[in-house]
């Protein structure tokens, strides 16, 4: 099965045409406070230069109706925010992509979510698995709670990834998508082509060689 590449937080033109010529599959645009943060004017802006086949994600933490309600404005395919935001109801082919934050108490929480199977290339179906804190923060989540949802769940994996790490977390897990956002920033907020690229490369070629291995048990 493919590995899915969800690239986050991006803000401007240069970070989203690198994450498209670097070949991830879905972009994540941030509309909550954070130093990646976007007006739905300049998200709109960027969301025009992401090609077909690309799927385009508006990302919150915790967020209320009228948060999201404002985010499904802009034509995005999918909304992401923690699993217990006010979500309204999606229509027009729009999914939630629900984010739990890492705990003692993970496996009930993703056992409580509902989710359409997960189809094709797309994030359908899955959910986002952080670290305590949330998103952005750099912070890794614990490993053996993430292999033990990954075997039951579609799985995307977050949480203090970069490229120096990922092939890794990739062959421990074996997730179902990863999600990256400040280990491809070359200061906070700011993302830098070259880590994007390298961030791709690695997780492309770590799939390549999985695909040819007995997944573990």
């Amino acid at each position: 099965m493919r590995l899915r590449i969800k690239i986050c937080g991006l803000n401007d033109a240069a970070a989203v045409e690198a994450a498209c010529a670097a070949g991830a599959d879905a972009l994540g645009f941030v509309l909550a406070p954070s130093p990646r943060r976007l007006t739905l004017a300049a998200a709109r802006e960027l969301l025009r230069l992401v090609p077909p086949g690309i799927e385009r994600v508006a990302v919150f933490a915790r967020a209320t109706r009228a948060e999201l309600e404002q985010a499904l404005e802009l034509g995005v395919d999918a909304l992401q925010a923690e699993a217990d935001s006010d979500w309204p109801p999606l229509e027009r082919g729009v999914f939630a992509l629900p984010m739990l934050r890492d705990g003692a108490d993970l496996a009930q929480r993703a056992a409580a979510l509902r989710l359409a199977p997960s189809a094709g290339a797309s994030l359908r179906g899955a959910f986002v698995l952080d670290g305590t804190r949330g998103g952005g923060q750099g912070e890794l989540v614990e490993l053996a709670r993430a292999q033990e949802l990954a075997a039951r769940h579609a799985l995307v994996l977050a949480g203090g990834l970069t490229p120096a790490n990922v092939a890794a977390r990739i062959r421990a897990v074996r997730p179902f998508a990863v999600d990256v956002s400040s280990g491809v920033e070359r200061v906070r907020g700011q993302k830098d082509p070259a880590l994007v690229h390298a961030f791709v490369r690695a997780a492309r070629t770590l799939e390549t060689g999985l695909s040819q291995e007995e997944p573990p048990r």
